[in-house]
């Protein structure tokens, strides 16, 4: 069953303060630096220092976190102290409420920058989740601040290499099977890991291959991986590492940049309006329709999102859950679905008053007699994929007209395999947690094996 309930020991943010933050020149500058590329996170790194040896570089190494250990880095022009720290439970989410939020703390206001560096298998968005909407302090305590009430967040930078990167993004590999996870239980795919760091970057930082590509084959690869960032991450400016310069730290991004701010479930899922046409062989599939999925044809057709698809994601509607938003989120070849939300169709009249004004806004404009707001909404990213095919494939997994007609009742006595939250492939029975989101809905989130925070 999907765990709804709040994070213990924190709280989420009363109110959508988040987004509030101005640029403060007086207050310390924050960036989240990332990506499975090591060595170019380090080189990264180095250039940032050079230009600037005043920056704080902080970095919580997590490979003995199965031991309850975790090694706390610390460098900045003075000093390079090395903490190991023992917990009382080995799991990200302990070292991020533990250490990396209060260490973070401490450093506000009496350091220009620093750079929160991330082991190569942490995904960047809980990290940020958590900079803004966990509360310091003892529980109980008025006024108690988050980490962005005391830093400038002003950004995620994930550093990546091109000639790797769209295999990671689109493999089956385990983050255990390369290396990148110690825990027993962490069934995370590297494509899930490379996808969420790209996909949640204000700025990307390429590592350079060390030469020309020696083939043609090559050079299609960089074009499809460029066609790929573009459509996942448009608003992301790319920069070489050999060009890494004050730019790093965030200060001149495009109108609609996150700047660390998680999206929200019923946020645009075109998000900084990414090119639909096809390039390289690489395209987009918008999918919507204004009837609900049989859940048993739907789990049929999710087949067609795990080959050739780098990322779907979106919100979905089953005729047996009439009130239920789920969500679907897919990287490579692991896909899961969860309890996100619930439709305004089928709530009182009064819950719309603590709706987001956006949502409100939407939701009205497509209101339909019958359904409400209730719709599926999906976009595939595909590499490979033939999009007409999934598009015919989700199609076909709709009620049809004479479905519609036989009715609700009947359609709660549909089979339904997708059970409470749903992970494919369908031998994995790990429960998905739910991640608190602004506006008091819930998004499909991962497990503290998974780097859930």
């Amino acid at each position: 069953m999907t765990d709804q309930s709040p994070r213990p020991g924190s709280s989420d943010r009363p109110d959508d303060r988040s987004h509030d933050h101005p640029r403060d020149a007086g207050r310390t500058e924050l960036v989240v630096l990332g990506g499975m590329a090591r060595e170019g996170v380090e080189a990264t790194i180095r250039r940032i220092r050079e230009r600037d040896p005043s920056v704080v570089v902080l970095h919580h190494d997590m490979r003995d976190l199965r031991r309850g250990r975790v090694h706390r880095r610390l460098r900045d022009a003075g000093q390079d102290e090395h903490t190991v720290l023992e917990l009382a439970h080995g799991c990200v989410s302990c070292t991020v409420r533990e250490d990396v939020l209060p260490t973070i703390a401490a450093l506000a206001g009496t350091v220009r920058r620093i750079v929160l560096h991330l082991d190569p298998g942490l995904e960047p968005e809980p990290v940020c989740w958590a900079l803004n909407s966990v509360l310091l302090g003892p529980d109980g305590e008025p006024h108690r601040p988050a980490v962005t009430d005391l830093v400038d967040l002003r950004g995620v930078v994930t550093v990546l290499d091109p000639t790797r990167w769209l295999d990671d993004a689109t493999g089956d590999d385990t983050l255990p099977e390369r290396g990148l996870s110690t825990l027993p239980d962490d069934e995370r795919t590297v494509a899930q890991v490379a996808v969420g760091q790209a996909e949640f970057a204000d700025l990307i930082v390429t590592v350079p291959p060390p030469g020309p590509p020696s083939s043609d084959t090559d050079v299609w690869e960089l074009a499809r991986t460029s066609a790929v960032l573009d459509r996942l991450t448009p608003l992301a400016p790319r920069l070489r590492l050999t060009d890494v310069d004050d730019r790093v730290f965030c200060g001149d991004l495009p109108d609609g940049a996150r700047r660390g701010i998680p999206s929200g479930v019923h946020d645009p899922l075109l998000r900084g309006a990414p090119p639909l046409d096809a390039d390289a062989g690489v395209r987009t599939l918008v999918f919507s329709a204004r009837r609900p999925f049989h859940p048993d044809r739907l789990h049929d057709a999710i087949d067609h999102l795990l080959e050739g698809v780098v990322r779907s994601r979106g919100r979905i509607w089953l005729a047996t859950r009439p009130d239920a938003v789920l969500w679907v989120e897919s990287a490579g070849g692991g896909l899961r679905v969860g309890h996100a939300d619930e439709w305004l169709a089928g709530q009182e009249p009064s819950v719309w008053d603590d709706v987001d004004e956006q949502r409100r806004a939407l939701a009205a404009l497509a209101w339909h007699p019958r359904w409400g707001d209730r719709a599926q909404d999906l976009v595939v990213l595909c590499h490979g994929a033939d999009p007409d095919e999934i598009d015919a494939a989700l199609r076909s997994a709709l009620l049809t007209d004479v479905e519609i007609a036989a009715g609700e009742q009947a359609w709660a006595d549909l089979p339904d395999p997708f059970g409470w939250a749903h992970d494919e492939p369908c031998e994995d029975p790990s429960p998905t947690v739910t991640r608190p989101t602004e506006g008091g809905e819930q998004r499909p989130g991962w497990t503290d094996r998974e780097g859930e925070l």
